[in-house]
């Protein structure tokens, strides 16, 4: 199918319901999953030079000497905020910056 046929059927297309926020969780972690096994990741100081907030664990491994190796490591496969968002619609997470709180749809 060309450009033109996907442009026009997006174009067209209602959406008819939002995705859950557990399928956003879940569509995140294989990305990022995908993305990783390419290379390294992005650094953390890079990443927010770029305009992304860091999560408050993001931020504690960019302010500690852990060296480059450690910087580029995609720490939402640990955290439990993504074990819960792609499990629990709704989940109890808060914190500023992470992704899996964004799609629980708070910032």
């Amino acid at each position: 199918m060309s450009d033109d046929r996907f442009l026009k059927l997006s174009e067209s297309s209602q959406p008819s319901a939002k995705a859950s926020s557990r399928l956003k969780s879940r569509i995140f972690s294989a990305l990022t999953r995908r993305q990783a096994e390419s290379g390294p990741l992005l650094g953390l100081t890079e990443t927010r030079r770029a305009g992304r907030r860091l999560c408050v664990f993001e931020q504690l491994v960019r302010i500690a000497p852990v060296g480059e190796t450690l910087d580029s490591v995609n720490y939402c496969r640990f955290c439990h905020a993504r074990a819960l968002a792609e499990r629990i619609e709704g989940a109890p997470i808060w914190w500023p910056g992470c992704p899996y709180v964004t799609f629980q749809g708070r910032k």
